[in-house]
């Protein structure tokens, strides 16, 4: 799953090389947590949100396949 973020936030943004991706294992759910650089936060969350849900919508489609319950937060 981490792979994942980390391709499709790498696609938006204007510098890759800032993008990280931590996972955290806490039992119940895969916490992901995506850092951008602060000039592209807007790129990563979209209007309204937009792209943040679409990123979201695919990383739990990948992990109902592998029956994981995972958690992106945007920092």
């Amino acid at each position: 799953m981490k792979e994942l973020v980390e391709i499709i936030a790498r696609a938006l943004v204007d510098n890759p090389e800032e993008v990280v991706v931590t996972e955290t294992d806490n039992g119940q759910e895969l916490v992901l947590e995506l850092k951008v650089a602060e000039s592209d936060m807007g790129k990563v969350i979209g209007k309204q949100g937009r792209i943040a849900k679409a990123i979201r919508s695919v990383v739990k489609a990948a992990a109902a396949k592998e029956n994981i319950k995972v958690v992106l937060d945007i920092e």
